[in-house]
């Protein structure tokens, strides 16, 4: 699936279609250029899985942030300040795996794949217009 949204609530509004689809133990691996709304995504996501999307903030000097107050955990990853071996320490993949939804900022940081994960592939197209493509 490949929508253009033109603002920041647009581009939630596709995140919160999305969480309405996931299952605990899902996988959502979320790239793009710096400012391409990646945050903006998991901020709806939040939304969908009934999480206040004011708590959601980038975890770039903490790594994982956990938001427990919706119908599944959320954890929000961010890996861009991490070099590809230091992820192999995290234990990412125990995240989420029985109560939630993990959200991982630049996955390409990963070592590894991880089989099932649902790629959304953020491209800025203009200002506030994205292309946002969605896989799994």
């Amino acid at each position: 699936m490949t929508r253009l949204t033109h603002s920041e609530e647009e581009t939630q509004a596709v995140a919160r279609e999305l969480a309405a689809t996931l299952n605990a133990g899902d996988v959502v691996l979320l790239s793009g250029a710096l400012g391409a709304g990646k945050t903006a995504f998991v901020r709806g996501l939040a939304v969908g899985l009934g999480v206040d999307p004011d708590e959601v903030s980038s975890p770039t000097f903490t790594l994982v942030h956990e938001y427990r107050s919706g119908r599944l955990t959320l954890y929000h990853a961010d890996l861009y300040r991490l070099e590809k071996a230091a992820t192999d320490d995290l234990g990412l993949e125990e995240m989420g795996a029985t109560d939630g939804v993990l959200a991982i900022e630049w996955p390409d940081r990963l070592t590894h794949a991880l089989p099932g994960a649902v790629t959304v592939d953020l491209e800025i197209t203009g200002e506030t217009t994205r292309r946002i493509t969605v896989g799994g």
